[in-house]
């Protein structure tokens, strides 16, 4: 009796089977009729037009018990295997209707489903979907970041970015188009909070991200946390002494910092992560990294509009000063230059000293008094505390003056004519990319100090703003 159960189970399984079978060998045989022929299930007769001889020898020393699903020799086209290693993808299968059976709403998926394999083949092929950037620093550092997300959206199209970044640095990314949603994380602080911990790690989880990439000094608990954020490809700069021990176990690609401040390095801050992800991949030409770009959105272009129209402005018809010395975060300097900000006094010489309409650029209301004071009544004065507003005035002026801060980056990214002043030729060597000293005239101080820069040389560096604002003209 059991014996007969257990055949009647057989036959039935056998029967769901042949069914499924059929429905695949129809569609083969309609893409290709020339090459299959439908059977029924166990029959040695279905065998491939163009190779019969072999099937059929195969088929006497074996049967259809030992495997059911054997219908002869592969054929040399491996579609699954072009599949895996090269990546080439077909339309997708329109989406199925929801089950009206189904009481949590799940998708009424047909029988012999597959689900898609593209983790599978990005896994082979060590290609990228997904992507976390942790940043670490201000509005600065976020800025040099741009070139790097540039870089790895060349490298693999198609890549989703997602940046972490401090609550200043998060506003740079309204001016990146590559990055699709950017969150506010501690990236600077040393020591995070159980709960945030926690936190942070769901997040990443939770997004299945195949590369993550930090600018933060990863020490042994960091390189613990991307361990346990489940990343495939872990990336991060490491401390250059002692408190690097015990990371690089944990990450893929360790990148041993050239000091413990990388802004210190300049404009090329990031150039030893460059290095590293330009080459990544097996068989794969070096990825080069872009100039610095940025991009504005019309609406922060209408909102900044109105501010300088209020001032009494018109667009094309102004200069920016930007740089006044303040303790507020909104100066936007960067961390490798301390010595980045000049008194309101010098900006008031430095604006008798031209004709051109002066826009002075404030990071705090409180400032407004004083310039008002140092420079006049009528003087405009624009109050601007995020670098996309700060990108949109400068990209409607004529020209920047400005010291070491994020507006100099911008200028150059924007194109547009630039006198950076410095506290020593060194500094400006470093924060001034190669592809821009044409363009950007420098005006350093000789004993080292920004507050003993020569007014006198800075009024002729803007002589050079004024004749190309004619030849623009």
């Amino acid at each position: 009796m059991a014996g007969q159960m257990a055949l009647g189970g057989g036959l039935s399984t056998s029967h769901l089977c042949s069914s499924s079978i059929t429905r695949s060998e129809s569609s083969l045989s309609s893409s290709n009729p020339s090459k299959l022929q439908p059977r029924a299930f166990g029959s040695t007769s279905n065998i491939r037009v163009h190779n019969a001889s072999s099937v059929v020898a195969s088929a006497k020393k074996k049967g259809w018990f030992d495997d059911p699903f054997d219908y002869g020799a592969d054929e040399e086209e491996d579609t699954m295997g072009e599949l895996m290693s090269q990546g080439p993808q077909e339309a997708e299968d329109p989406r199925p209707s929801r089950d009206p059976d189904s009481e949590s709403g799940y998708l009424d998926f047909p029988a012999g489903f597959m689900p898609e394999v593209a983790s599978l083949g990005t896994l082979i092929r060590n290609d990228v979907r997904r992507c976390l950037c942790m940043v670490s620093g201000g509005v600065y550092e976020n800025l040099l970041f741009f070139p790097v997300i540039q870089m790895l959206k060349n490298r693999y199209p198609g890549v989703r970015i997602d940046v972490m970044a401090t609550p200043r640095g998060k506003q740079t990314y309204e001016m990146n188009k590559n990055v699709r949603m950017a969150w506010v994380h501690p990236v600077d602080d040393q020591f995070l909070r159980p709960v945030d911990f926690t936190e942070t790690i769901g997040k990443i989880k939770g997004e299945y991200y195949d590369l993550v990439v930090s600018t933060k000094l990863a020490g042994l608990g960091q390189s613990i946390f991307f361990w346990l954020a489940s990343v495939r490809n872990k990336v991060s700069y490491t401390f250059p002494d002692v408190n690097a021990a015990g990371a690089t176990k944990f990450l893929d690609v360790a990148i041993k910092a050239p000091q413990l401040e990388l802004a210190e390095s300049g404009f090329n801050m990031y150039a030893e992560m460059i290095e590293e992800l330009s080459q990544m991949g097996k068989n794969l030409p070096k990825t080069e990294a872009p100039p610095l770009e940025v991009g504005i959105g019309r609406k922060v272009k209408a909102y900044v509009e109105n501010k300088y129209l209020e001032a009494g402005l018109s667009e094309g018809e102004f200069l920016v000063f930007h740089g006044i010395k303040s303790d507020s975060s909104a100066s936007m300097t960067s961390r490798g230059d301390k010595d980045s900000l000049l008194p309101i006094e010098m900006w008031a010489e430095i604006a008798k000293s031209t004709s051109e309409k002066v826009v002075f650029v404030i990071p705090n209301e409180k400032l407004r008094s004083k310039v008002k004071e140092s420079c006049g009544e009528n003087t405009h004065i624009v109050f601007i505390t995020t670098p996309s507003q700060l990108g949109a005035l400068i990209n409607a002026s004529t020209g920047v003056v400005t010291t070491n801060t994020a507006a100099l980056q911008l200028a150059i990214a924007l194109k547009k004519p630039t006198v950076s002043l410095f506290a020593s030729q060194e500094k400006a060597k470093l924060f001034i990319p190669e592809y821009a000293r044409d363009s950007c005239a420098v005006v350093a101080s000789k004993t080292g100090k920004l507050s003993n820069l020569d007014v006198k040389a800075v009024t002729m560096a803007l002589s050079t703003i004024a004749k190309e604002a004619l030849v623009a003209a």
